[in-house]
Parts: structure tokens; sequence; C-alpha cells
């Protein structure tokens, strides 16, 4: 990374570390030592970092364990785990597999026998089984129809459920009479558990009403068996199941102020609830920016840094790559252009933005112009969705590899003058 961004290279790197789900699980799990005959489920993408810590807790206790995370998010075998990597954010036919792997190891199990539910934000692409009448291209169909659209996870979700055999608590009962201890990890605003992964042992709080009056808001194009499928009500009662919340937006917020304070920023955490189109998000943070540096007579004081979390959404129209943190990043870097002492970075905290191999993007006052220079202009480009390549051309990518967390987005401006 360029050495004007060396202080949001260690705010990404520290508040990353500061949301491991390493901390979360070891506190539960602390408390369930003398739990015997143990099966492991754990799904998402920080599934294996989960796994990884619950066999160092109760490691002789397990009896078998089974890992769905997404390609390239598990580092090394783990004894007793199987591992299968699957597609995200589109299922496959490893979803598919390794779903079924599972309910054929929780579906004979007895009231004798306990189930560690690992979840986290992923799951509802990596854990899939579709219900009769439903195939997994009728998956893969919506599933591009409502990221396309510009849908937000619980409207997506919304509709996943009722397509699904595990999620909206359906897993729950394949689990029945074993007892369950959900450890859930959350990547949804406001840590709605029927939403975190589709809820798959959580009872369900949205209707066939919601997933109807989403159709209609995005205009889906659906099949008629996927239409009959949504008029389905899932489960409203889920008894065999222990929640435990761990893990949210909001405490990556805290963790980046508390990194950007020891920098010598003052930190402000402006919003942990960020949900609007990448694009418009990017503006928005750019125009904070150039207030903070313009306007400094009620303006917040520098050197700062305005931190915002949340998940916004992109609407596709165009045939590029990039991902929402990308977007943001580009979007801000119009606004923000000639301005002096500022860098606005945007990450994913699971280390992959979109269909990329990016965390996300980080721009200046100087990047609109350079990469004008080079025949690209940040309108077009976004027109394009095609952020990748134009901030891959000035150094702008933030890669951070596959980092076992998932806890949402966030999006920082730091301003020294």
């Amino acid at each position: 990374m360029r050495a004007e961004y060396r202080d949001a290279e260690i705010i990404i790197r520290k508040a990353i570390e500061e949301v491991m789900p390493d901390k979360a699980v070891r506190t539960v799990l602390n408390k369930r030592k003398s739990l015997e005959n143990v099966y492991v489920v754990s799904i998402g993408k920080a599934a294996w970092k989960m796994a990884y810590t619950c066999q160092e807790i109760l490691g002789e206790h397990i009896r078998k364990g089974i890992i769905l995370t997404k390609y390239g998010h598990a580092e090394k075998p783990l004894d007793k785990f199987e591992i299968i990597e699957a597609g995200h954010p589109i299922p496959d036919n490893n979803s598919i597999a390794g779903t079924q792997k599972i309910i054929d190891m929780v579906k004979t199990l007895t009231e004798k026998d306990n189930i560690i539910f690992l979840l986290s934000g992923g799951g509802s692409s990596l854990f899939e089984k579709p219900i009769r009448g439903i195939t997994l291209e009728d998956l893969q169909e919506v599933t591009q129809q409502c990221l396309k659209c510009g849908a937000d996870i619980t409207e997506i979700n919304t509709i996943r459920k009722r397509l699904s055999d595990v999620k909206g608590g359906k897993f729950a009962a394949y689990c029945a009479p074993a007892r369950v201890y959900a450890i859930v990890l959350s990547d949804i605003l406001g840590d709605k558990l029927d939403m975190i992964a589709s809820g798959p042992a959580y009872a369900d709080t949205s209707t066939c009403e919601d997933a109807f009056h989403i159709i209609q808001k995005y205009d889906l194009k659906l099949k008629e068996n996927i239409l009959s499928a949504l008029k389905e009500e899932t489960p409203r009662y889920v008894n065999n199941v222990e929640t435990y919340l761990t893990g949210s937006v909001s405490e990556f917020c805290k963790a980046a102020a508390k990194y950007a304070k020891e920098l010598g920023y003052i930190p402000y955490i402006l919003s942990d609830t960020l949900d609007c189109e990448a694009k418009e998000a990017g503006r928005f943070i750019a125009s904070i920016a150039r207030t903070v540096l313009e306007k400094k007579e009620y303006s917040l004081k520098t050197p700062c840094a305005v931190i915002v979390g949340g998940e916004t959404v992109v609407k596709v129209s165009g045939r590029g790559k990039g991902g929402r943190n990308q977007e943001i990043a580009l979007s801000a870097a119009e606004g923000i252009r000639d301005l002096e002492n500022v860098v606005v970075f945007s990450i994913s905290s699971d280390g992959t933005d979109g269909p990329t191999d990016a965390a996300g993007g980080i721009v200046n006052g100087k990047t609109a112009e350079e990469l004008e220079a080079l025949g690209i202009k940040c309108e077009e480009a976004l027109r394009n969705n095609d952020s990748y390549h134009a901030l891959e051309k000035i150094g702008g990518l933030i890669k951070t590899g596959a980092t076992g967390t998932n806890v949402n987005d966030i999006a920082v401006i730091l301003c020294k003058a």
C-alpha cells in the first residue's frame, strides 16, 4: 500500500483482528466444557476460524464436525472435521452436497447428543437444500436477480428462506431431538437472528406477504414453480436451540475508532447502520470530508477519523468487475477531488468485496486526476460497475485475503488538517 495510506493500513489490520470470532466462541464454549457427545456444524465465511477455536476448547468431546465455507476460506485441515468449500454469493453443487452431508450427520442424533452450531455470514449461499419442486438452477437464478436489482440482504433472505429446506428455522427440525447451541456472528444490520445466513436454527419473522412485496418492489421475473413455493410459510417456533449472538458491525466501528485514536486522530462514529446504494454512500462520505476540510467553523475537529459502518448495495447495470466497497471508494474519489490531507477507504471485514479478490478500495484527493491521466473517468467506471479495474490501475485496491471473520463493512475518512 502507498506510503500516504500507511495509517489506513494499520487501522484496517488492527480493526479486523479485533473482530475475529475467537474471543466470542471461547466465552460461550468455556461454559460448556462439560458437554458430551458433541457434533459441530460450522457454516459461513468465518466457519474455519470458529471451528478451530471450538476444537481447541472441546477437542476430545467432539465426535465429528463439518465445516462448510467459501472457496479459499479454510486455512488447513482440522482433526475430526470434514471441510467443504462451496459457492458464494451464488450457491453451487458443493453447497447442496455439503448441506446434505450435514443433514445426514445430524438427523440420526438423539436427545443424548449436543450440536454446536457455528454460524456466520455467507451461510445463505453456502448452506442450501432446495425444497421439493425447486432446483439449484432456480436458486441461482433468483439469487442473481436479487443481487443485480439492488435488494438488500434481508430482502434477499426473505425470499431464500421459502425456497430452502434448511433456512428459516428448518435446520433445527433436522437436529431434533438433539440440543443445539448456536453461536452466531452477525453480518446483518440490527443483528436480526432470523436473517443471519437466513436463520437456519431460528424461527422466521418474515411472511409470504413480505416476499411477494419484494418481488413487486424490484419487478423480479420468477417462474411459476418459484412463485408457488413462496406461498408456503416457514416455522414460527423453534424449541431445541439456545442462541448466542456475537460480533457486529458496531464492534467493527469501535475497533476502527480505537486504533485511529492511537494514531492521533479524533474518532467520530457517524453511523453503524449505513444502508443505501454504494455510489450514493460514496458521494455522501465525500461530502463529509469536504465539509470537514473546507468549512471549519462548524465542522469536526481535525485531525479526525470519521467512521461509517453498515452494508450498502450495488445495482448492476454494467459488465465490469467490482464490489460495493470499491464503488464507495471510487465514488468518493470524485467528491474529494483536489482536497489535500484526506484519505477515504471502505472495506469488507471478510476480505472479499463482491466477486473479487479485494476487500475494498482506498482513494485520496489526487485519485480522480490520476485516473483521468490514464483515460478513466470515475463516473464512467461506476456506470459500468468496473471499480476494480479502475482502482487497480492506481494502487487503490485493498487486499487482505480471507480474514476469518464477517461483520459487515466500514468506510473511514482520515483528515489530517
